[in-house]
């Protein structure tokens, strides 16, 4: 996924800026994709994706990184900046199962896999008894243990399947006011060293403002509401013109509680409108609403 991601950018930029401006892919493994024994929760978090390009780029050792917005942490390291982001892609999740087409189908007690708190929340929010367990690994293993048995189900981001050519994969695609999307998703991030404003002009040509309107509105959310891996929350900003729509979800880790709130506002007022959301939440959330 992340070699499909980086290699858009890189014909987008030679799009842009014609092959003279080689680019050249470093591939680098990051914790998160080496711990698959264990929730991203218990792992270490976000920061499992992102901690070696960081460093990476702050050692000088590459230009610009690639990132799934939605594995990016809401503080970022000291000397790192987003750039922006390239054209969102479909933001829905898939949900993938031989079984039924939808969760509300499943048979009783059946089994979903997946390693995503939000999905496993709002799976068990449609059906209580079904039972959640961690599925981790790239798209390709993971489909390959639903087809195995290993899970009645699974769910996927729509958007990764796209870039993979695995589209045909999803038995159905599930509606953004069901299951909201998690913050960034569908999204592919650019960061850069702070304050480096050549290269910020040379990926200007590709970054996409309606975009970054959208992610500023949910990572302000995901600020204000401290949401990490742990945090069950979902978070979708739709652009219209010149204003958005604001729609977020927070969940227990068993689905069986969660509180919902939805505004509108100007594309300017992006990042404001996503804080006063998630303040508005964090106000009705009681203390120990996300323990298990």
């Amino acid at each position: 996924m992340a070699l499909a991601q980086t290699r858009e950018l890189q014909d987008r930029l030679e799009a842009a800026h014609g092959t003279a401006h080689a680019i050249e892919i470093v591939a680098i493994k990051t914790r998160g994709d080496m711990i698959l024994h264990l929730p991203l929760s218990e792992a270490g978090g976000k920061g499992l994706f992102s901690k070696e390009l960081d460093l990476a780029l702050l050692e000088g050792n590459i230009e610009m990184a690639v990132h799934s917005a939605k594995d990016l942490p809401t503080i970022l390291a000291a000397g790192i900046e987003i750039a922006g982001y390239l054209p969102r892609a479909d933001v829905r999740d898939a949900w993938i199962s031989p079984h039924a087409p939808h969760p509300l189908k499943l048979p009783p007690g059946s089994v979903v896999g997946t390693a995503s708190l939000r999905r496993g929340a709002m799976v068990r929010r449609l059906r209580p008894d079904l039972k959640i367990a961690l599925l981790r690994g790239n798209v390709e293993t993971r489909l390959a243990k639903v087809a195995k048995g290993e899970a009645a189900a699974t769910l996927l981001a729509l958007a990764g399947l796209k870039r993979l050519g695995l589209e045909a994969a999803a038995t159905s695609v599930l509606d953004v006011r069901e299951f909201v999307p998690a913050p960034g998703q569908g999204a592919i991030a650019i960061t850069i060293r702070t304050g480096d404003s050549a290269l910020r002009a040379f990926l200007a040509p590709v970054l996409d403002a309606a975009t970054g309107a959208a992610l500023a509105t949910e990572r302000a959310c995901l600020r204000v509401l401290d949401g990490s891996c742990k945090t069950p929350i979902g978070a979708h900003a739709r652009v219209e013109g010149e204003r958005l729509d604001f729609h977020a979800i927070v969940l227990k880790p068993d689905g069986s509680r969660f509180f919902e709130t939805a505004a509108c506002g100007a594309l300017a007022e992006a990042a404001s409108l996503g804080e006063a959301a998630g303040q508005e939440l964090a106000a009705q959330i009681p203390a120990g609403f996300f323990d298990p």
